[in-house]
């Protein structure tokens, strides 16, 4: 059995490494501290969501490369690649992340700008004359 396990999360434009070691439940982004990283309660929330969940909170020790997108994206992938990680660790867990819906990846992204308009959607205004 491998001491440690990986998991790659992504969310809009993010993309997280995500390492699970066995440990104190330390959680590092970046090389930084994740509630330095995150200034936001709710972002620190996320992220533990999976680990919560599955009563792993404390026992491994998360070390996460996180690029692209923003903070809210960003604890988002972690989050999936936390979740992917742990079924490594126990196939089991499988049932309950599902229901929780942190193993389906969120495609939800920013539409891209069509020539001739505005915005995404948004068009020029219009005049008849």
């Amino acid at each position: 059995m491998p001491s440690v396990f990986y998991g790659t999360g992504r969310r809009k434009t993010s993309t997280a490494r995500v390492r699970l070691v066995p440990g104190t439940g330390k959680i590092i982004i970046n090389n930084r501290d994740f509630s330095i990283y995150f200034g936001r309660k709710i972002l620190k929330m996320i992220i533990e969501q999976p680990l919560v969940l599955t009563e792993t909170l404390g026992k491994y020790d998360v070390i996460a490369r996180v690029r692209g997108g923003g903070y809210s994206g960003q604890a988002g992938a972690i989050r999936h690649g936390i979740s992917r990680a742990l079924l490594q660790v126990n196939p089991d867990f499988r049932p309950i992340l599902k229901k929780a819906g942190f193993l389906t990846r969120d495609p939800r992204m920013k539409e891209r700008k069509k020539y001739g308009q505005r915005g995404a959607r948004a068009r020029f205004q219009f005049s008849k004359r």
